[in-house]
């Protein structure tokens, strides 16, 4: 089923939590609404489907208004962050619940409705817990039990709100590859609500990044990544470090130090106009050398080093009392040699521009 948001807008009071939004979700396609808290998504969500009404604009579900169509009649499954399991349910009663208050004229067999239920189970690998009640499962397992629920109804649209939201990092990145696979199986239209940008990053076929009421960046997860079209794209979607200065043309030059770096025309969003601009760089993309060895580059002095396997990374003293952080490979950290206080040259090997009155 494809999905159209056209102009909606709603408020709560004084709070524009959407404003004029617009939005295409194709038939089997899973995005991921992302952006902090506040941003809108839930509501959005919630618009789609049915539990909230916009002030303006419209929602159409295969070319159909819905806006006078309840939210049994669009054919969604829902699932929340809290599970929302029937504690005094099995299992199995939990999953089969949508398919029993279906009408006397909808309603399967119940032979129908256990083979349903068991092949949904399978689905989502539970079914040897089939007897149990949510009280004495994992926190991934009743998450997973929601799910299969949801999908009973056979739904046209799943839609997900924070689904992993309460549960430790470790489960949930099993559960974002679970999704993954059991969506690249069902190719149901699925909207997926986070906060978490590694999760919308790794899990969504696109991202929609929203902020304050409205859209600031659509497209596939590494073309947002790589391109961010504003600063809040940028800075949301991952560690960065910001450096303020002046653009000449295509010439950065830093308000620290003796630092000019030509900028990447596609470094240059919406090529914002000379003058005062903020420069961005990610961890990985910091090279830290000697503060003797010549060469352009930012005065900064080591505050930490916390190894994170692989890698460590670096806490830095920057310019204008910030803090910055790179990010190295522990044989480069080890060759370097730097200790606590050490003063280093911090050296970007790719910066990202936007004019500082964007």
């Amino acid at each position: 089923m494809s999905i159209q948001v056209q102009q909606v807008s709603k408020r709560f009071g004084d709070f524009a939590a959407l404003d004029d939004v617009s939005l295409e979700f194709p038939t089997g396609e899973l995005v991921a609404l992302l952006g902090p808290s506040g941003c809108g998504k839930t509501t959005l969500l919630r618009i789609v489907a049915g539990l909230e009404f916009a002030d303006a604009g419209r929602v159409v579900l295969n070319g159909e208004d819905v806006a006078s169509v309840g939210t049994r009649e669009r054919q969604v499954g829902f699932v929340f962050q809290h599970y929302a399991l029937f504690r005094h349910m099995t299992v199995f009663e939990n999953v089969a619940f949508g398919l029993r208050v279906k009408s006397r004229r909808e309603r399967l067999p119940d032979a129908q409705i256990r083979n349903k239920v068991h092949e949904l189970l399978s689905l989502v690998q539970l079914d040897w817990l089939a007897d149990h009640y949510p009280a004495e499962l994992s926190g991934g397992q009743r998450q997973r039990i929601a799910l299969a629920r949801a999908l009973a109804v056979e739904p046209k649209v799943l839609l997900l709100d924070e689904p992993f939201g309460a549960l430790d990092a470790k489960v949930r990145k099993e559960l974002r590859s679970w999704l993954r696979r059991l969506h690249d199986e069902l190719h149901i239209t699925t909207i997926f609500v986070t906060h978490d940008q590694e999760e919308a990053l790794e899990v969504a076929d696109r991202i929609v990044l929203m902020n304050r009421g409205k859209v600031e960046q659509i497209g596939a997860p590494q073309d947002v990544y790589d391109t961010p079209q504003s600063a809040f794209v940028y800075e949301f979607l991952g560690a960065s470090n910001r450096l303020s200065g002046e653009l000449r043309t295509h010439d950065f030059i830093a308000d620290a130090g003796a630092f000019r770096v030509t900028v990447h025309k596609d470094d240059l969003p919406a090529v914002p106009q000379d003058g005062r601009a903020i420069a961005y760089v990610r961890p990985h993309d910091l090279t830290l050398l000697p503060a003797h060895d010549g060469g352009p580059g930012i005065d900064v002095a080591v505050r930490r080093a916390i190894p994170l396997g692989g890698t460590v990374r670096v806490e830095l003293s920057a310019p204008g009392n910030a803090v910055w952080e790179a990010e190295l490979t522990r044989s480069g950290w080890q060759a370097l040699g730097a200790d606590a206080g050490a003063a280093l040259r911090a050296v970007p090997r790719q910066l990202r521009v936007f004019s500082a009155q964007a």
